[in-house]
């Protein structure tokens, strides 16, 4: 909503500014992607080193949660 409401404030003072961010925001939303997919794996990837690491204190009986 605030985003929608920002885009409305934008369209009143600057409308070519507001329509441009209207046709390019997709086009940025596309290029993005495959960031947000290496953002994804590097996760992954960090959570199993942390398990891995983590493994010998909960087989030995770490503290719970």
């Amino acid at each position: 909503m605030t985003k929608f409401l920002l885009f409305l404030i934008l369209l009143v003072l600057c409308w070519p500014l507001a329509l441009l961010a209207l046709v390019l925001y997709p086009v940025l939303w596309l290029l993005l992607i495959p960031f947000r997919l290496l953002g994804i794996a590097v996760d992954g990837v960090l959570v199993l080193v942390k398990s891995v690491i983590l493994l010998p204190a909960r087989l030995l009986g770490g503290a719970r949660r």
